[in-house]
């Protein structure tokens, strides 16, 4: 009995120096002895070499073997109480990853591991019970497994503690708190809580509006290849927010979200190429990009689309393929796409001309406070164009656009006041609003 106990103790001792030669090797990227050292000591029963073996497995590491081989390894140490082979076990059900896919089980093995500690399983726990995955939905269980988590460092946990309080979801809403817990990520390099960090800066988020210190959240996860946060930095150098304004830098940071196929810096990409802001004019590559970003059914990208088939700029002019994609945008609420839907049934390009429709989109977009669809509805309820006459509407329309500084309106104002159309005659108003609409660039025509 005495030797048997002997012989276990020096198995065990040999075992735990295997386990630490192949940590040794697999710090050095020697995966192939690694995995050797691992085997040796799986087999002699070590149940933290037990669970490498079976991420070595699971990654393909030192010529290790196939999913269910990872499975069977997690499983043996998770069966003698291991932690991490609990929780590999769980995201093998999870994953369905050598096993059936399963996420009653995996929740069950989660828990054993959360129970003992383990940060990444109370993670997990908590993103179970927030989206009902092998357990009923509970915000409030996951809040609390998200904060066990957290307070052992788990930055993933304490963005999303912070995304709790951001959205009230579970908790009373408090961007105080929400803050607090997104620095907290942030701090220790998780690129996606920065992003959060300078955003809350920016919009002056539980925090003291700050756009020096936004740009420099933002700029930080950006570097760590974050898209939204490279989207960000492009409209910082776009407006200059926190930074001096430079549309070279916002070019070549919106492109660098687009590669990554972030939608909205597609959109810009293709506006900035069109344009040639920050980068040579290029209407075949502006077309590209705007593309790309219309077929994901971002409204802006459509209606510039549409507006590039209209004028020819990039593409072949197409007047039915502008009011096609006009139509798209429109649709989903965007104002310039209405106003331009609205031009298309007025003037009968790309669509049979129907002054009803005209008017019907003009005023979905001045609905919105597009100030050239305005105008356009003032001179529908002026000249009884897919509407019954009405002079005093007209004259609103035409104000609400004028105020917004549209130069055709505020001559229209002008007109409205000097023959008391909609408003009582003012030859003083009518002069000064003449006077803003010449100096706004307008040329009446005589």
């Amino acid at each position: 009995m005495i030797m048997m106990g002997c012989y276990s103790v020096y198995a065990q001792s040999d075992a735990e120096i295997l386990f630490q030669q192949g940590k040794s090797y697999n710090e050095i990227k020697d995966y192939a002895n690694a995995y050797k050292c691992f085997k040796r000591a799986a087999e002699m029963g070590h149940a933290d070499a037990q669970n490498n073996l079976g991420v070595y497995c699971k990654e393909g590491k030192g010529g290790a073997g196939i999913p269910v081989d990872a499975f069977n390894w997690f499983m043996k140490a998770a069966e003698q109480g291991n932690a991490r082979g609990q929780y590999n076990v769980g995201l093998c059900y999870y994953e369905g990853f050598g096993v059936a896919e399963n996420p009653n089980i995996a929740f069950s093995w989660y828990l054993k591991a959360a129970q003992q500690g383990l940060a990444i399983a109370q993670r997990s726990l908590g993103k179970c019970y927030k989206e009902g995955q092998g357990t009923e939905k509970n915000q409030q269980k996951a809040l609390s497994w998200y904060m066990k988590a957290a307070e052992q460092g788990d930055a993933i946990s304490q963005l999303c503690i912070s995304l709790f309080y951001l959205t009230g979801n579970g908790v009373e809403q408090n961007d105080h708190e929400a803050f607090k817990w997104s620095m907290k990520a942030a701090e220790q390099g998780n690129a996606l809580a920065q992003f959060y960090v300078g955003s809350l800066y920016k919009n002056g988020i539980g925090v003291g509006q700050n756009f020096n210190v936004a740009f420099s959240w933002l700029m930080t996860s950006a570097n760590q290849g974050n898209a939204n946060a490279q989207y960000e930095v492009g409209t910082c150098y776009h407006s200059g927010i926190g930074i001096e304004e430079n549309p070279k830098e916002a070019f070549k940071w919106y492109l660098k979200a687009a590669q990554q196929g972030y939608i909205e810096a597609q959109t810009n990409v293709g506006a900035c190429y069109l344009t040639g802001l920050g980068v040579e004019k290029n209407t075949q590559e502006g077309f590209k990009w705007t593309m790309k970003a219309a077929k994901q059914g971002a409204a802006n990208a459509q209606d510039n689309v549409g507006t590039c088939y209209h004028n020819g700029e990039g593409v072949e002019k197409n007047l039915i393929e502008a009011y096609g994609w006009y139509m798209k945008a429109a649709r989903q609420g965007n104002a310039n796409a209405q106003y331009h839907a609205g031009l298309s049934y007025q003037e009968g390009e790309g669509v049979g001309k129907n002054l009803y429709e005209a008017f019907k989109w003009y005023l979905k977009s001045a609905q919105q406070g597009n100030a050239d669809a305005q105008n356009s509805v003032g001179i529908c309820y002026y000249n009884g164009e897919g509407v019954e006459k009405n002079f005093k509407e007209a004259f609103l329309w035409f104000m609400a656009s004028a105020k917004q500084g549209n130069a055709a309106a505020q001559y229209n104002v002008h007109l409205c006041y000097k023959n008391g159309d909609g408003v009582e005659r003012n030859q003083e108003k009518a002069d000064e609003w003449y006077k803003k609409a010449i100096d706004n660039g307008y040329e009446p025509s005589y």
